[in-house]
């Protein structure tokens, strides 16, 4: 959802660890950023063992294994049908995908003009192609992959994830759980959820 110069790391492979937290990363901001199409179902089916190694944590891979699962049962129109209905709705979505409602419901427009001023310290803007503003739920993840990608240390992702993704993303999750028409979606949540809390976890143990 942002774009940004290649940098000069980009020339160095990843390591493991890292290219998989990317990877989780950029899984997330496709969830949540349209509806699963047929591809995207089917590549998570496949990804299989693989993807297991990639969600460390015992929590994660429940909830992996059980999104899989979910995937090989899903029907896409079905699954377009309850994503309009949770996340665009006519006139109110059932729950908002903009962090800032749960981060700071009560000065959303503080934390949106945070977010921004990082962006821009950062060399991100939005394109102009995409309409989402900037706090949505995809375009966070987007950016923590990014960071990972692009070498960024790792107190900048720590501050980006404590001060922009984590606080808002957590109860997002919970929302989506939470919200009456959720099913396929309940579990990309509860996905979305385990990762973000081994996140936490982990850059907790790295400070």
């Amino acid at each position: 959802m942002s774009d940004a110069g290649p940098g000069l790391a980009a020339a160095t492979p990843l390591d493991a660890e890292d290219l998989a937290r990317a990877n989780l990363y950029g899984l997330v901001s496709r969830l949540f950023y349209g509806p699963a199409d047929p591809n995207l179902l089917a590549e998570i089916i496949r990804s299989g063992q693989e993807g297991e190694g990639e969600a460390k944590g015992g929590a994660l891979v429940a909830a992996w294994s059980t999104l899989r699962t979910a995937c090989a049962g899903a029907y896409p129109a079905i699954v377009r049908q309850e994503y309009d209905t949770l996340f665009v709705g006519v006139g109110k979505s059932e729950v908002t995908p903009y962090l800032s409602a749960y981060a700071e419901p009560s000065a959303p427009d503080l934390y949106l003009v945070r977010l921004r001023d990082r962006l821009t310290a950062l060399g991100l803007g939005r394109r102009e192609s995409v309409f989402e503003v900037e706090d949505h739920i995809s375009g966070v993840s987007d950016v923590m992959r990014w960071l990972i990608e692009d070498r960024n240390p790792l107190e900048d992702q720590q501050r980006f994830f404590e001060s922009f993704v984590y606080p808002g993303a957590v109860l997002f999750c919970v929302a989506v759980q939470n919200a009456s028409s959720a099913s396929f979606y309940k579990q990309v949540a509860t996905f979305a959820q385990s990762f973000f809390e081994l996140e936490r976890t982990a850059f907790e143990m790295s400070g």
